[in-house]
């Protein structure tokens, strides 16, 4: 069971206790960005329903040995098979989260992905850190600002450098929109009023700071308004990322290089011509393309072929232990997850990354000693469909 004394809160045992808790203490435009999917939402919710689908078998009468679900990643040993996965704007959804859920996951022994457009500098993270963070690189337009952000990596001591596929153009997503988030951002007076009937939420961004996209701050010109942030957002990022961007990437960075937002085997081809170390199958969370697969299912597609030439990772649409387990029986190395870490820095503050990867952990061990697995390895012989 999860360990006394770890910030696990016992109020809320469960994803859902800690999102209902998130909701009621974040104005609703904060919740919507961080739910939200694009369009009408259906691969959002396929990402979940498909997971829920995969059933696995136990079987009782094997010899217990001692329970192992520690594993191997690029070199470094983790104590679970789970870390966070990157958001953007994370100071929005709760203050100081990519901090909370940075200190946590250091304390935890498991990886947290900081992104390109979150809230906390890559150095700030790398501090707390101690450098083991992996970071999601947006690619930049400009090469000199890609080569920069990657030199500050190498200086700050990141080992794991993700470069972010999926992200041709701004996903279209309605909740967004309606916030007035998407780019230019606006504040509304909705806005203004759901943020007043969440003083707790006011106080500490007050205390905090307005968030802001504190790594990109070298190549942002002081004193934006909303309308020119929006600009130079548009600007940076927007633009497809090809094989020959990956390569420039790929031939500058020493580390170990993810590619992330691989759904097909033509790009899970081209991965291995890049010399990538591992892929991460995401949808980004069923933000950018409505009528795609579910992850798990890109996942499954791709995991007899590509198994022994790198590391293959999955997120979006993984909610907990259970889908922990159904992910490395379908084959995946690791799986990462970015609302349920969320929900839990907004329900509980700085306690909230403590408590939620204590749960985590907790199901996960009871999934594994459910189903008679001594090791991570023993999961594919569980799977039924």
């Amino acid at each position: 069971m999860i360990e006394p004394g770890r910030g696990y809160d016992p109020r809320y045992p469960s994803v859902a206790d800690l999102r209902k808790k998130a909701k009621s203490r974040i104005p609703k435009f904060a919740m919507d960005y961080l739910e939200g999917g694009c369009n009408d939402e259906i691969n959002l919710k396929r990402n979940m329903s498909d997971f829920q689908n995969i059933l696995l078998r136990p079987q009782y009468l094997r010899k217990k040995k001692d329970l192992d679900m520690s594993t191997e990643l690029f070199g470094k040993k983790y104590d679970a098979p789970f870390g966070i996965s990157p958001i953007g704007l994370q100071g929005l959804i709760w203050p100081n989260a990519p901090e909370i859920l940075a200190k946590a996951a250091f304390k935890h022994n498991i990886p947290y992905t900081l992104s390109t457009v979150s809230t906390s500098s890559l150095e700030r993270i790398a501090e707390l850190t101690e450098g083991n963070a992996w970071f999601q690189l947006y690619y930049p337009r400009e090469d000199r600002v890609r080569d920069d952000i990657v030199r500050r990596l190498e200086t700050s001591g990141y080992d794991v450098l993700v470069v972010l596929l999926d992200v041709p153009s701004f996903g279209f997503r309605y909740r967004e929109i309606k916030a007035g988030l998407s780019m230019p951002p606006k504040m509304t007076f909705a806005n203004i009023w759901q943020s007043m009937i969440r003083p707790r939420w006011g106080l500490e961004t007050l205390r905090v700071g307005i968030p802001s996209f504190a790594t990109l701050k070298p190549y942002m010109e002081k004193g934006m308004s909303m309308k020119q942030l929006g600009k130079f957002m548009d600007a940076t990022f927007t633009g497809r990322v090809d094989y020959d961007k990956v390569k420039a990437v790929r031939d500058q960075w020493k580390g170990k290089l993810v590619i992330k937002g691989v759904v097909c085997e033509a790009d899970a081809e081209q991965a291995v011509s890049l010399g990538a170390d591992g892929i991460i199958v995401s949808n980004h969370g069923g933000r950018q393309i409505d009528a795609g697969e579910s992850t798990i299912q890109s996942m499954r597609h791709l995991v007899n072929k590509y198994k022994d030439k790198y590391k293959i990772m999955i997120d979006s649409g993984v909610r907990g232990g259970p889908d922990i387990g159904r992910a490395l029986a379908c084959g995946a190395d690791f799986a990462f997850m970015g609302r349920v870490f969320m929900y839990g820095a907004a329900a509980l503050g700085s306690d909230g990354g403590d408590h939620t990867i204590g749960l985590l952990k907790a199901q996960f061990r009871q999934v594994m000693d459910q189903l008679s697995c001594d090791t991570l390895a023993d999961f594919p012989q569980t799977l039924i469909k």
